[in-house]
């Protein structure tokens, strides 16, 4: 209960000198900034809900992602019966539910259902829901597009400026788009995402529309990313997070992730996801990596690196506006987003406008975030807000609510007057009372509970109103409190009154320039990533990668493998070129744990890294047109996949058959391996001679085996395309010393005894195994070792005898005849 009021006493006697005392609300505790920071990023698990139409193989896409309110849209594109185009989307984003419509071609129903039924799939299935064919009409679908309620339209526009608003923003051309985006709509109004709690009135908050587009990108199955470790979810390590909570593990996305803000994160996990064969994105990106990477701009980087700290999670922020949900420390950080933006524009007006991104961030930063940074400094009370955990103003703002406010504040002393005025006409047995004020119940007089008060009827005083007891405090109306009550009406729901109707009058100004906050997004997270980019590569000798489309293949001059070198205490740095005159198919040879796979491992990310925009850790890398990266990486089986680790390489060897060009690259590590070794040796090579009988347009190959055989049974065609080699290595005595060193050339055998030694295995074990392994080279038999042999002898010796000690021979029912036939016979017989 607040209350402001003041408390005269007196002995029971008289009135007495006793000293007036105000008796105030204990105010909420004020949070620090971090607490409001923390506060503003509390998110829901982001959601995204996708609607596509295909038809005559053409493709219309649209989805909703509730984590920024905003809908993605791409144009119509070719998507042929196989739906690799769809299958991509789905799994780069995930969504919790697919909208389409119930009217459909045999094709997509097929698909729809072994979408529904994968049981292995690592993410979660979706929700699939079908909408009746009319709600994806076409007028409907533009009279949904162009009457729906968005926060980035101004309200001042008319119909027609609207309409021409939106026209430049959706592709209304697009006619499988159109339909798409009104079936999503539809949908979105049914199901009411985010505000199913919400008046019916209160519409899904859309604060933008964005395209994506899916032209230009490589090609990378989730297997890859698996292996080649890009990405790793851990559990987190918090007791508090171990259900619901993932961390990023040692991944390459984990290490090259050093953005300040939420979206720069965003954006690079996006990047990843997206890798292109664009050479003007790539190439601009790298500008700007390397613009940074000058020594003399590495204070500007810090400073931008601390201005991008700042930028916080504004879609949030305008989805509450939206909806009338704001919270006292939304303003706060808003503020720090728009003046941190503000900075970020001054800095960059200042770098070089021939890098695209420093104008971009120059010019669209306009004033209208200086305007919002002016609206929200001089009217929010940012100590007041927090402190009172609601919208409040500064002074001088609004007179009204200052005069109202001073009055509030002068009320202690005021009614501390009137309490005394009270007293000397209360009962003289009253030793004390005082006046208190209620929001939306008004004055009170409060006076003590008395011992002879036992009953109801005892509350009730002459000239005042009984009200209600509470904490042994009963409270009345009298005639001065009434009067109060019409002389100052109620004071606090006024002003909170007032200072919600300013709150959503700033609250529109802010969502009318929603556009340029949007923007500001954008912008900042690409910045955001390419110091992350930049600072890493610093960080780790990172170098800028080339990009030929006339080479067919990569060359790299002593890569490194991004994460192991990050582990091992000294990494030795391999080369590696394919294509052209170098061979586009690859066989390494050489011993256990010489390093086949890390190479391999190595090219792939290097690779990969290139066509992210990102430095390499390369001396030298020049990249050519590669459009896809497959891999045949030994990765940890599944057992939720149902299949055998074989079955699981089969496939994703049969993926690089049937897919793979002559500008993928195919990373093979150990195929065959397990199955019978002839028939894993045979399939190996039934697999190469498949590329390399397609010539120059064999896809670029590195293949690690310890299948010897293949290179020894000449199981290859010989010619310019197949280029052997091995990891080079030296026997020391007993010890073989590996210099992790790629070479030209074939190794002589797999010194798995070495690696076995290595493992603990015992000596004895060792010896027979090197025996047995020279005996099936030689061709000769196998015989067993004399020792074990003379040990088994006695063993059968020994049970023998311990059988015949334990017969009894005066039982008269013994029968020595079969004793000696069923035992001894065959006992003897074994023995000899």
């Amino acid at each position: 209960m607040a209350s402001v009021g003041a408390i005269p006493g007196r002995t029971p006697e008289g009135p007495g000198p006793g000293a007036a005392s105000a008796s105030f609300p204990s105010p909420a505790p004020v949070r620090g900034p971090g607490e409001a920071e923390e506060e503003e990023n509390e998110q829901e698990p982001a959601e995204i809900h996708l609607c596509f139409l295909w038809t005559s193989g053409y493709l219309g896409i649209a989805y909703y992602d509730t984590s920024d309110s905003t809908i993605h849209f791409m144009p119509d594109a070719p998507d042929h019966e196989s739906f690799e185009l769809l299958q991509r989307v789905l799994d780069e984003i995930n969504p919790r539910s697919i909208v389409t419509s119930a009217k459909q071609d045999e094709n997509m129903t097929r698909f729809l259902g072994k979408l529904a039924s994968q049981e292995h799939r690592e993410l979660k299935r979706p929700e699939i829901i079908f909408l009746p064919s009319v709600d994806f009409g076409l007028e409907i679908s533009k009279q949904r597009l162009l009457s729906g309620n968005y926060a980035f339209t101004p309200d001042s526009m008319t119909t027609t400026e609207k309409i021409l608003f939106l026209s430049s923003i959706i592709p209304f051309d697009c006619l499988l788009t159109v339909r798409a985006l009104g079936g999503l709509l539809k949908f979105l109004g049914r199901r009411r995402i985010g505000v199913e709690l919400e008046d019916y009135n209160v519409s899904v908050p859309i604060l933008g529309f964005k395209k994506f587009v899916l032209t230009h990108l490589v090609s990378i199955d989730q297997d890859t990313y698996s292996v080649l470790q890009i990405f790793k979810s851990e559990a987190h390590p918090s007791v508090y997070k171990v259900t619901s909570g993932l961390k990023e593990g040692l991944s390459l996305f984990g290490i090259l992730n050093r953005c300040r803000c939420k979206w720069g994160e965003k954006l690079l996990r996006l990047w990843f996801t997206r890798p292109t064969q664009d050479l003007g994105e790539l190439n601009s990106r790298l500008d700007v990596i390397q613009f940074f990477l000058l020594p003399q701009n590495l204070d500007m980087a810090q400073i931008l690196h601390r201005l991008l700290g700042h930028i916080k999670n504004v879609p949030l922020i305008l989805k509450r506006m939206k909806l009338s949900h704001t919270k006292a420390s939304d303003w706060q950080v808003l503020y720090k987003t728009v003046y941190s933006a503000l900075g970020l524009r001054d800095a960059c007006r200042s770098l070089p406008q021939s890098i695209q991104l420093f104008q971009d961030i120059a010019q669209e930063f306009s004033d209208d975030l200086h305007h919002i940074a002016s609206l929200i400094g001089k009217v929010v009370d940012f100590e007041g807000s927090l402190a009172e955990n609601r919208f409040t103003v500064l002074p001088n703002i609004d007179p009204d609510i200052d005069e109202k406010k001073r009055r509030l504040m002068g009320l202690p002393s005021f009614l501390t007057e009137v309490a005394r005025k009270e007293l000397e006409n209360l009962d003289s047995r009253i030793p004390s009372c005082s006046v208190i004020y209620i929001p939306l119940i008004g004055f009170l007089l409060s006076i003590p509970r008395l011992p002879s008060m036992a009953e109801a009827s005892d509350f009730e005083i002459e000239g005042l109103d009984f009200m209600f007891l509470s904490e042994e405090k009963l409270h009345y109306r009298s005639a001065r409190t009434k009067e109060l009550d019409a002389l100052l009406g109620d004071l606090h729901c006024d002003i909170r009154d007032q200072e919600t109707l300013l709150m959503y009058q700033l609250q529109c100004q802010v969502l009318a320039r929603a556009a340029v906050l949007t923007r500001v997004l954008d912008l900042a997270a690409r910045l955001d990533v390419l110091l992350a980019l930049a600072s890493a590569a610093r960080d780790y000798g990172y170098s800028r990668p080339r990009y030929s489309p006339q080479l067919i293949g990569v060359r790299i001059q002593n890569g490194r493998h991004p994460l192991m070198e990050l582990c091992a205490r000294t990494f030795v740095p391999n080369s590696a070129e394919c294509g052209g005159d170098r061979g586009r198919v690859k066989v390494i040879t050489g011993p256990n744990s010489s390093g086949k796979s890390i190479y391999l491992k190595q090219v792939g990310l290097i690779t990969f890294m290139a066509l992210v925009g990102s430095f390499v850790p390369a001396e030298e890398a020049e990249i050519g047109a590669v459009d896809a990266i497959f891999t045949r990486i030994h990765s940890c089986d599944s057992i939720s996949l149902g299949l055998s680790t074989f079955m699981i390489d089969l496939n994703q060897v049969a993926k690089a058959v049937n897919n793979a060009t002559k500008q993928s690259l195919v990373l093979i590590d150990e195929f065959g391996k397990g199955t019978n070794t002839v028939d894993g040796l045979a399939l190996l090579a039934a697999v190469l001679r498949h590329w390399l009988a397609l010539g120059p347009t064999c896809p670029h190959i590195f293949v690690a085996t310890n299948f010897l055989s293949l290179v020894q049974l000449q199981l290859l065609p010989q010619g310019p395309l197949v280029q052997y080699l091995t990891m080079e290595a030296c026997e020391d005595g007993d010890d073989l010393v590996f210099f992790y060193q790629v070479c030209e050339g074939i190794a002589k055998a797999s010194h798995a005894s070495h690696t076995a030694a290595q493992a603990g295995l015992p000596d004895q074990l060792l010896t027979r195994g090197k025996e047995v392994s020279d005996l099936i080279r030689s061709g000769k038999p196998i015989k067993p070792v004399k020792e074990l042999l003379k040990e088994k002898q006695m063993e059968n010796c020994q049970t023998l005898v311990d059988k015949f000690l334990k017969l009894d021979l005066e039982d008269p029912n013994l029968d020595l005849d079969l004793f000696m036939s069923q035992e001894v016979l065959p006992a003897a017989t074994a023995i000899l």
